[in-house]
């Protein structure tokens, strides 16, 4: 075991446990805790909504694809991006002048409170348990191979961190953690890539030479094609990150964060800037891991093959150009971005269960604050545990296809209802709900029948459905039933 590695751990952990006790005295009212009093600046809420977007997939998935496919890991994390402009754009003004506290509340302002509720809290449990699958697994291959922990053992240990920063917490204690790792892992994205610049004096030419020399695809690394073959799965992935972010519980959830309208329009520019950055910064990053770590046995078992697989890719750049203190650091920043997120994801799914399905449905407003934030707390822990368990199934798939699983989710379910509400008069109750089944459905179905579920996980020799990603066929699907049933059987005045 690294004994820099792990004082850098504790003093890490030590750090976030101290922002959590200093946030847990000033979160005991619901709306402290659901949204931080509404009192986060726009600047501030920019890199925690940054922190969101570069989360485990993008600084461990992406690096590990483009060590498998180079140009791809690319479009993986470009793609992704894309969706930011478009929530700016679109949502987040509107969303911060409708909603109290959750995504549901934007829906439930338009349609009828309680059956929008059970759906949409439905659709957010599901999106969010996704997203939380691809952070733990991310946490788990970290901490095994790093502190020698058994997978089971790490996943467990980020879950009971996670919790703890949720339940004491809430909002405030999230945010700022946030803050902290997207200003932490935007310095160490900064010097990776800086590292690998000196390594090759600076010239980009010879860094791509040298990955394109190494690589067993040679010049084809280069270009788009090693992991998305056919047209329509390029264009199904096109739409699951551009299209998705915009539906994401925790992300949305951030905008009611601040103070108005103008300070959310202003956040959502600083967390576009920034993750626009970062992905140009992961160019360097990842065709340096495929120069500086193809054949090195210390870090790969076969042509483009790492140790322990593609989720350390960034990890392991971090040794071989810096050794076993940066390797620390390094580490420690990546751990801090799992537990930023999926706190952040833990806090969207309590808040779903104890604001929109029992304060909202259940209670009907009778409860007390003091009872919702009980139920809240109480969820924070189920939708831990539910983490771990999960995340031990499916620990072997790279975090950044597992966070496009619930990216795919949410812009078939989720995306279409928002847009429809934010901007269509016709769409009804009945029309958001078979719209949304429809999406949520239709994506659950191709996810299981398809090649990471049907092939790789379950071992079948072909997948059903052919598509990575479903939202080809699951979200115009969702946008189609919503305007016909709308229009069908419209809502009584």
């Amino acid at each position: 075991m690294n004994t820099s590695v792990v004082l850098i751990f504790v003093a890490f952990i030590a750090a976030t446990l101290g922002i959590t006790a200093w946030a847990s005295r000033r979160s005991q009212s619901r709306k402290a805790y659901y949204t931080a009093g509404g009192q986060i600046t726009g600047t501030q809420n920019g890199l925690a909504l940054a922190g969101d977007f570069l989360s485990a997939a993008a600084f461990l998935g992406v690096p590990g694809l483009y060590f498998a496919a180079g140009f791809d890991g690319f479009i993986y994390g470009l793609g992704t991006f894309v969706g930011w402009p478009i929530m700016l754009f679109l949502t987040a003004g509107k969303l911060r002048s409708l909603g109290r506290y959750t995504l549901t509340d934007v829906l439930a302002v338009r349609l009828k409170e309680t059956p929008i509720r059970i759906f949409a809290a439905s659709a957010n449990l599901i999106v969010l348990l996704f997203y939380m699958v691809a952070q733990m697994v991310g946490g788990g291959a970290l901490l095994k191979l790093l502190l020698g922990l058994d997978f089971t053992y790490a996943a467990m240990l980020v879950g009971v961190l996670m919790i703890v920063y949720v339940v004491f917490g809430g909002m405030l204690a999230t945010t700022w953690v946030q803050i902290v790792k997207a200003t932490l892992l935007i310095s160490t994205a900064l010097t990776l890539a800086g590292l690998v610049l000196i390594a090759f004096d600076f010239n980009l030419g010879a860094l791509f030479q040298a990955a394109i020399d190494k690589h067993p695809a040679g010049a084809a690394i280069m270009g788009p094609g090693n992991l998305i073959t056919s047209p329509l799965g390029a264009f199904s992935l096109a739409l699951t990150s551009a299209l998705g972010t915009t539906g994401l519980p925790h992300v949305m959830m951030r905008f009611f964060t601040v103070p108005n309208a103008k300070e959310a329009n202003y956040s959502a520019f600083i967390a576009t800037a920034l993750g626009g950055g970062f992905c140009l910064v992961m160019i360097i990053v990842g065709f340096g891991t495929i120069a500086l770590l193809s054949g090195n046995p210390d870090y790969t078992t076969g042509p483009a093959q790492l140790k322990g697989g593609g989720n350390l890719a960034s990890l392991y750049l971090a040794d071989a150009l810096g050794g076993n203190l940066f390797l620390g650091f390094v580490a420690a920043v990546a751990f801090s971005t799992i537990l930023a997120v999926v706190s952040g994801l833990t806090l969207a799914a309590a808040a779903t269960v104890s604001h929109d399905l029992y304060a909202s449905v259940i209670k009907k407003g009778a409860q007390t604050e003091r009872e919702e934030l009980w139920i809240s707390r109480s969820a924070a822990a189920v939708f831990g545990v539910c983490g771990v368990g999960l995340s031990l199934v499916f620990q072997h798939l790279n975090v950044n296809i597992l966070a496009l699983f619930a990216t795919s989710v949410a812009a078939s379910a989720l995306f279409p209802l928002l847009i429809l509400a934010l901007y269509w008069k016709p769409l009804s109750t009945a029309g958001a709900l078979a719209g949304g089944g429809t999406g949520l459905v239709g994506a659950i179905t191709c996810l299981i029948l398809g090649p990471d579920v049907w092939v790789a996980l379950l071992g079948h020799a072909a997948p059903i459905f052919p598509v990575q990603y479903p939202t080809v066929l699951a979200m115009p699907f969702a946008f189609v039933m919503a305007f016909a049933v709308s229009l069908a059987v419209p809502d009584k005045k």
